[in-house]
């Protein structure tokens, strides 16, 4: 059912999705003299493009706030009850492709020295960005999804105990991971892996706020969200401080703001991209991987940015392929089952 879809949102999550698997992941295997005079925006990318995925979690947590909580006018909105068919929702959405990934890059990757046994059942039970190396094992940008997980497991059984509970899960979670953040583990550059799950909490859950105070983020004249965004993506932290703040505080609040405001992200094409997001963050890493001696060898930008472009086509045809025959049919065929579970267990129950 789509309940108020938010189509630019979509739009944004496949632009997400697109600046980690085709700019961010590519930039870091070009050879240094090859990006060396590459236009800033793009050297840009190569350093920080790695906290776009900190936009992700914010989409993430504005999206299930208006799953959840829009359609009881801002209440919590999960019953105890419920709470079963909420994971199996998330799992029929998850799981399929991050097993089918995963059992790849294990047959592809089987001989790197951190695809040990240990990462393998992590990942299998979804808690791979608790074990080390985190993002360097099989499917490694798959870190992410434990996160997620992490985050709407919190979601689920806070808003299951009231809308009360939930606003000061909510804003704890934002004070506590933010602190975390700050004065306990942030340090200079990035990406680190202690900052993982602060980074999601942090994320996702001023996602939430930033939903509940909607009305007030519309109010907001255009020209200053996009000078606080060019502000946030500005200020150097220093040698002492985590970049996160500024980013996760200033730059994408106001980037998911102004997306709101902007219809052409919820073109059909945007929102096609959008649907596709998830799939293009997890299948362009095993792809990447098969793409890196070219990259690291090339020499010349123009060669690399070919090179890449024939990358892109491939990871996008790839997505577009398994999105269709593989990630939508599986998650079709575990929610079917689900409800059949659900349709027997009522029978007998009237029986």
């Amino acid at each position: 059912m789509d309940r108020g879809r938010l189509r630019s949102l979509d739009g944004l999550r496949g632009i997400a999705a697109c600046g980690v698997a085709f700019f961010y992941h590519p930039l870091l295997e070009f050879n240094a003299h090859a990006i060396g005079h590459a236009l800033a925006v793009l050297l840009w990318l190569r350093t920080w493009g790695w906290t776009l995925v900190d936009l992700f979690f914010l989409i993430s947590g504005y999206v299930f706030a208006q799953v959840y909580l829009g359609r009881t006018g801002g209440r919590a909105g999960l019953e105890q009850s419920a709470l079963p068919d909420f994971a199996m929702a998330r799992f029929a959405r998850l799981y399929p492709l991050h097993l089918l990934l995963l059992l790849v890059t294990a047959a592809l990757f089987a001989s790197e020295p951190a695809n040990t046994a240990i990462a393998f059942m992590a990942h299998l039970f979804m808690m791979q960005a608790f074990v080390a190396p985190v993002g360097h094992t099989f499917d490694g940008p798959s870190w992410s999804l434990s996160v997620e997980v992490f985050c709407y497991a919190i979601f689920a059984v806070a808003a299951a105990r009231g809308d009360r509970v939930l606003r000061r899960i909510t804003v704890a979670t934002v004070v506590l991971a933010l602190g975390y953040i700050v004065v306990l583990g942030g340090r200079e550059g990035g990406p680190w892996a202690a900052d993982c799950l602060p980074r999601g909490l942090l994320g996702f859950f001023l996602g939430q706020m930033l939903w509940r105070c909607r009305e007030q983020l519309q109010s907001i004249w255009t020209p200053f969200l996009v000078v606080v965004l060019a502000l946030g993506l500005a200020i150097d932290m220093g040698a002492a401080w985590s970049p996160l703040p500024p980013l996760c505080l200033l730059a994408w609040p106001c980037v998911l703001a102004l997306a709101l405001r902007i219809p052409a992200l919820g073109s059909r094409a945007m929102v096609w991209l959008g649907d596709r997001s998830y799939t293009i963050y997890l299948v362009h890493y095993p792809i990447l991987l098969c793409f890196r001696p070219d990259l690291n060898e090339q020499q010349n930008v123009w060669l690399a940015s070919a090179g890449t472009l024939g990358y892109v086509a491939i990871v996008l045809a790839a997505s577009a392929a398994i999105y269709r025959f593989f990630e939508m049919p599986a998650g079709r065929m575990i929610r079917a089952a689900w409800g059949r579970r659900h349709l027997a267990a009522n029978a007998v129950a009237t029986a």
